[in-house]
């Protein structure tokens, strides 16, 4: 994913601006089909709609968004970048990579089952969109490669860690939270309406949360 953005940022950026704006586009709406199709998956509605909440107020007390923003800019003045985009291209890349079924679910198969296919397919896809992501919002997509790995890595590791806890419901409902950030990130980038996406990501984890203590009641 780094080396596409590389490729993104040195070797596609002098495109003319008109091709970049509609392929800019067309991926957003790409992203927002992709995350809408995976939210679709939801079967406890209001278990979704609770998480989106609780996710939002919690991630807002926190403001997860401003701090990556300042760990961004921290980077951008370290590696003497300018321009201002790097703390935008690392924050709405890190969001969108680290999001969704496919970064959970196979971060999940990956620590329960020891199976990395459908990792390897999400590299796949995650390199080919940072290369227009880098293109057009610059070398800060490349380092969001970092969050990536710790996100899914951590993924993986607490599955490996908790599995007696885990079932396909809470996988399903964690997914589908994802998704729909992934579905703000593709509106995002087509230029509708700004969302701060990473104020939400502690929405997927409410379901986790959730179910795990409704089955404690249960039993």
């Amino acid at each position: 994913m780094a080396v596409c953005s590389l490729v993104g940022f040195f070797l596609v950026r002098g495109i003319p601006e008109r091709f970049e704006e509609i392929v800019k586009k067309a991926i957003g709406l790409a992203v927002i089909y992709v995350g809408i199709r995976g939210a679709l998956e939801n079967q406890r509605v209001l278990l979704l709609i609770m998480s989106l909440v609780a996710g939002a107020v919690l991630g807002e007390a926190i403001n997860i968004d401003k701090h990556m923003n300042r760990l961004g800019n921290w980077a951008e003045k370290k590696l003497g970048f300018g321009g201002g985009g790097f703390s935008r291209g690392f924050v709405s890349a890190s969001v969108l990579f680290c999001t969704g079924s496919m970064a959970i679910v196979g971060s999940m198969q990956s620590g329960l089952q020891g199976n990395h296919e459908i990792l390897f397919a999400k590299s796949i896809l995650d390199g080919s969109i940072s290369i227009v992501f880098a293109a057009s919002m610059g070398i800060g997509v490349a380092f969001s490669a970092i969050p990536v790995l710790v996100y899914q890595g951590t993924i993986a590791l607490a599955s490996m860690a908790v599995r007696d806890f885990l079932s396909p419901d809470i996988i399903r409902e964690m997914s589908a939270a994802g998704s729909l950030l992934v579905a703000a990130i593709g509106i995002n980038f087509i230029g509708v309406k700004e969302i701060r996406v990473a104020n939400l990501i502690p929405a997927i984890f409410i379901p986790w949360a959730y179910m795990a203590v409704e089955g404690i009641f249960r039993n």
